[in-house]
């Protein structure tokens, strides 16, 4: 195998295959990437059993082939090179090396048989449709500060994506929660997707999806089974498998009789929070709200650290309130705000409350008070 590529477009393909590959692995072979060439492409394909990436490449292609190399090490080597440079790999196969030649740089890497590379097995996808990046970079963007990190409730280590019924019909569905906050983010439900199955796409698919979503205008196509979800762009395709798990009743914590309604400044609520939080207690990290009409008192009180105050000037209407929440979880949720105001639905000191962004409710989240 021999093929002459583009720095850059190797940096591309290299870094989103090493990002998919373990540190940690007993498997020698799953810490490389399997390394295509044909025509007048190459493709670089990494797994670490459950997620696995190929991405293609246009390239030179003198002698198709294939090969597998370590990830990390190619990917350190590549980045380090200058920019614009001329980039020839050649297997050498009879020796097990990989040269990496550009310029007046020459390395020679140890290479493992292609044969072993494990390639993920195919699934019949009962779902197929596309999407545009932005939308699905919303779905995923909004709802994933939400996932739990406990593995013991494995279930909810991803985000639930399926077909629900919203205002004006059928949606489209993002849900993240770990049970102290929880984010439910609608979309318009693309054609194709209304046999769509319930998944659980997991933290780290979801992560990496990241990356292929940065791109306005590429559309994405979604193939969806009951054990495997698929992201495809031209030049890179994701697959995964789901979590295997029922994801719970999410509608029944959110609340639907909350009439006190407080509307902030996403932006000044956020600073102000991060502010007064500053002298909390790193374990609680508790901000108490205090309502009355038209302001909003933000405290803390950290008896080993000091106390910290801020006002501002809300629409607030209704009977006075006190209600305390994880600085950090309030924090979380107002920096998903894209508009200028957000809308907090308060019930009582004890009740989950509700946050939208003005009136838009395709973006709704919950979060829980705790006493202060």
């Amino acid at each position: 195998m021999k093929f002459s590529i583009e720095r850059s477009a190797l940096l591309r393909a290299v870094a989103q295959a090493q990002s998919v590959v373990e540190r940690r692995n007993t498997i020698p072979i799953l810490a490389n990437v399997l390394i295509e060439a044909e025509g007048a492409a190459v493709s670089f394909r990494a797994t670490d059993l459950d997620i696995e990436v190929v991405d293609k490449a246009v390239a030179q292609v003198e002698r198709a082939g294939a090969t597998t190399v370590s990830a990390v090490t190619l990917h350190e080597i590549v980045r380090k090179l200058p920019d614009g440079a001329l980039v020839t790999l050649t297997d050498e196969a009879p020796h097990h090396r990989l040269t990496v030649d550009a310029g007046r740089s020459n390395f020679s890497l140890a290479t493992l048989p292609k044969e072993d590379f494990p390639v993920m097995a195919t699934s019949e996808y009962s779902s197929n449709f596309s999407a545009k990046a932005p939308v699905l970079r919303r779905l995923f963007d909004k709802s994933k500060f939400a996932i739990s990190t406990e593995e013991t409730r494995y279930y909810l280590n991803g985000v639930y994506m399926h077909v629900a019924d919203g205002d004006g019909g059928k949606k489209l569905r993002c849900v993240a929660t770990d049970g102290h906050r929880l984010a439910r983010i609608d979309a318009d439900l693309p054609e194709g997707a209304e046999t769509l199955p319930g998944v659980i796409v997991p933290r780290k698919t979801v992560g990496e999806l990241r990356k292929l979503l940065d791109d306005d205008d590429v559309e994405i196509a979604v193939s969806v089974s009951e054990t495997k979800v698929r992201f495809a762009t031209p030049e890179i395709t994701l697959t995964s498998k789901v979590i295997d798990g029922t994801f719970p009743d999410y509608t029944r914590v959110i609340p639907t009789g909350n009439t006190r309604q407080l509307e902030v400044d996403a932006s000044d609520f956020a600073k102000a929070v991060d502010r007064v939080a500053t002298v909390s207690s790193e374990r609680s990290r508790a901000v108490k709200l205090s309502l009355d009409e038209d302001r909003l008192v933000l405290s803390v009180n950290a008896p080993d650290a000091g106390a910290a105050e801020e006002e501002l000037a809300v629409a607030y209407g209704d009977e006075r309130l006190e209600i305390g929440f994880n600085a950090k979880y309030l924090l979380e949720i107002a920096s998903q705000v894209d508009r200028e105001n957000a809308v907090f639905l308060f019930n009582s000191a004890g009740d989950p409350t509700l946050m939208r962004e003005g009136n838009d409710t395709s973006a709704v989240y919950v979060v829980m008070p705790m006493r202060v």
